[in-house]
């Protein structure tokens, strides 16, 4: 069977997207391939439509549950057999899970990477049939990355144990440096690179300064019709934003990762489905969601850096037709961001009280407790010890950060049945014991003879209505069933979960090196400056300023950002403006300056006489356009020669 015979099988396309056929190509042949596409680009069908032409089981190294859950239950909705293994599973389920990819037919596993060097996933790995290892959201390897995590760098150590099995590695943002090391640390052999241009020809980029935020959303959103998604970066923020539109007639809800999952879900699926407008929520999301036609994207707190913002701004038109991406941002939000770089990297000293404080309150002793995962109430524990939550938040951020521990605030892990006896026990059993027989058969009548092989997620609340009692009561026989050794049951769990990665350390002798906090904190301060860059910068296209950031030069001006907008708008408001003596002076003093060398637009700013920044941002618009100067690799301004 061919590639595309499988794409239309399972996903009903007739054809891949530009580059989706290549990659798919180079994996096929043996080579190890890093895949950059953009958000909404197509990366999974890269590793999954090659995995099904191969024989054995694909291994898929992902850092997020919920974006695992996500890719599992879309396989399987499409007749795919897929698993996941995660935090917050029992020992019985993964080893079930990992017997099943031995024994089974199960083609797709997902794993978290601090999973890829337990003794159980290694031994298990021997005994696969291995046909692909694809690694998600692989700009996590890299140190030069927004979001790394030391557990991928055991990936390369993974790959030990299935040497002649190739790589995909897949990231939707990436700068050149970590494209490098991305490829070094995955020990690349026969390498292929592919990269969409990160550019979108349908999206319009803005970023404005307001002293009234909100008022100006009201206006957007008025002018602007179709669905939004509103980001900010408080939870408290969200239901008041939510709730200042709704009081001026425009449907919308909030979402954030506090909400129970009931809750996540219905909000989420209201938007999806066009019954709620504009969805006002933190960044917990939109990941795995798939809506093409979100018309506008507005942040209206600044992020930490491009590559999150590219993400999230991504969001919008992925139907390829025309759509919004606007930051709103005044003095504090710089401000705010600046003393960010402060807050979110605690000393050294704090850090290791914070650990200790957590051995303490989930009662952890040394040596312990590796892969264990714990319910963890944030607020309760700062209380219990006296702590302010957000200085703990960022120390927990940076544990996490050196792979000491895992703190999933947004987990949810449905209940789970696995049937222990065959079905001459069962039939066995119910006969022995009249009152629980109804429970085995609704179990069986409503999700069939794959709890005799896997664990299966279940609702007790179809449950009770199928069997016309209380939720309680079903919950009570099925635990009676698990005592008596009949099943395991396992309950759902949506409490936030705290895992210690390693064994726990005694923590005056926590790994972590002050110098390497100081060196990550210059380099989240870079990344700051960048994002302040790009918001406050005055002439450039949008596009091109995103595009530079990964490392894109070569793109010609996008034609529909606030600049490129306003500068055909001054072009037809003044077309006189060639003529004028002050653009001549001025336009001499800059041909004159940049004969030197590039210069930067503040830089060159300063060099200049006195004059309003506003007619100087015109005047360089008008040598841009007449192609006089341009901006050279480093984003200077250069002489066009």
């Amino acid at each position: 069977m061919s590639a595309k015979a499988i794409l239309k099988q399972y996903w009903g396309y007739d054809d891949f997207r530009p580059l989706q056929a290549d990659i798919i190509d180079a994996v096929l042949k043996g080579h190890d391939t890093l895949a950059l596409l953009p958000t909404g680009g197509g990366k999974s069908i890269c590793f999954q439509v090659p995995a099904l032409l191969k024989q054995g089981v694909c291994i898929v190294v992902s850092p997020l549950i919920a974006l695992m859950k996500d890719q599992v239950e879309q396989l399987k909705k499409r007749g795919i057999a897929a698993l996941a293994i995660y935090s917050g599973m029992s020992q019985r389920e993964i080893d079930l899970s990992l017997d099943n990819c031995v024994y089974g037919q199960i083609k797709f596993l997902y794993v978290s990477p601090e999973r890829l060097q337990t003794d159980i996933m290694v031994e298990r790995t021997k005994r696969m049939q291995v046909a692909l290892l694809a690694v998600d959201e692989a700009h996590c390897i890299s140190q030069w990355g927004y979001d790394f995590r030391p557990p991928y760098l055991e990936i390369a150590k993974f790959r030990e144990l299935i040497p002649e099995v190739n790589i995909i590695a897949l990231t939707a943002t990436a700068t050149p440096h970590v494209k490098k090391d991305i490829q070094e640390k995955l020990e690349f052999k026969k390498g292929k690179v592919f990269q969409k241009s990160f550019a979108r020809a349908n999206l319009s980029y803005a970023a404005l300064y307001e002293e009234d935020k909100e008022k100006k959303l009201l206006q957007i959103l008025q002018n602007v019709p179709g669905t939004a998604v509103i980001y900010v970066r408080s939870r408290k923020r969200t239901q008041l934003i939510a709730k200042k539109l709704k009081a001026k007639g425009i449907s919308a809800d909030y979402y954030h990762a506090g909400l129970t999952t009931e809750e996540r879900a219905a909000r989420q699926d209201a938007w999806i489905h066009d019954h709620t407008r504009v969805v006002v929520a933190t960044n917990a999301f939109g990941m795995g969601i798939d809506k093409p036609d979100v018309r506008l994207v507005v942040h209206l707190d600044l992020p930490d850096n491009l590559e999150a913002y590219y993400q999230e701004a991504g969001r919008a038109g992925r139907d390829e037709k025309k759509a919004y991406a606007v930051v709103l941002y005044d003095k504090n939000d710089i401000d705010n961001l600046r003393k960010r770089i402060e807050t979110s990297h605690p000393s050294l000293s704090f850090i290791k009280h914070i650990y200790q404080s957590l051995a303490n309150y989930l009662r952890v002793a040394v040596g312990s407790s590796m892969l264990a995962s714990y319910d963890f109430d944030i607020d309760d524990f700062t209380q219990s010890f006296n702590l302010q939550t957000i200085q703990t938040y960022f120390a927990l951020k940076r544990l996490e950060e050196e792979g000491l521990i895992q703190f999933n605030e947004d987990f949810h892990n449905p209940s789970t049945v696995y049937i222990k006896f065959d079905h001459t026990e069962l039939y066995k059993f119910q006969i022995a014991h009249a009152a629980l027989e109804p429970i085995t058969k609704a179990l069986l009548r409503q999700y069939g003879g794959e709890l005799f092989t896997n664990f299966i997620q279940i609702n007790e609340n179809k449950l009770a209505k199928l069997l016309n009692t209380s939720v309680n009561d079903v919950m009570k026989k099925l635990k009676s069933l698990h005592d008596m050794e009949v099943i395991f049951y396992e309950r759902r769990k949506d409490t936030p979960q705290l895992v210690f990665i390693t064994p726990r350390y005694d923590a005056t002798k926590l790994p972590v090196k002050e110098k390497e906090l100081l060196q990550k904190k210059e380099h989240y301060a870079q990344k700051v400056e960048a994002v302040i860059h790009y918001v406050e910068h005055e002439v450039r296209c949008r596009t091109q300023l995103l595009l530079a950031y990964f490392g894109e030069e070569d793109y010609g001006e996008c034609g529909i950002c606030d600049h490129c907008v306003n500068r055909k708008k001054s072009q037809h408001k003044d077309p006189g403006l060639v003529r004028n003596k002050t653009y001549e002076n001025i336009r001499k003093l800059i041909i004159t300056y940049l004969k030197g060398s590039p210069t930067p637009y503040d830089q060159l700013l300063h060099h200049l006489p006195p004059i309003d920044e506003k007619e100087l941002t015109d005047i360089i618009r008008t040598m841009l356009d007449s192609e006089e100067i341009k901006y050279d690799r480093l984003g200077r301004l250069a002489i066009n020669a």
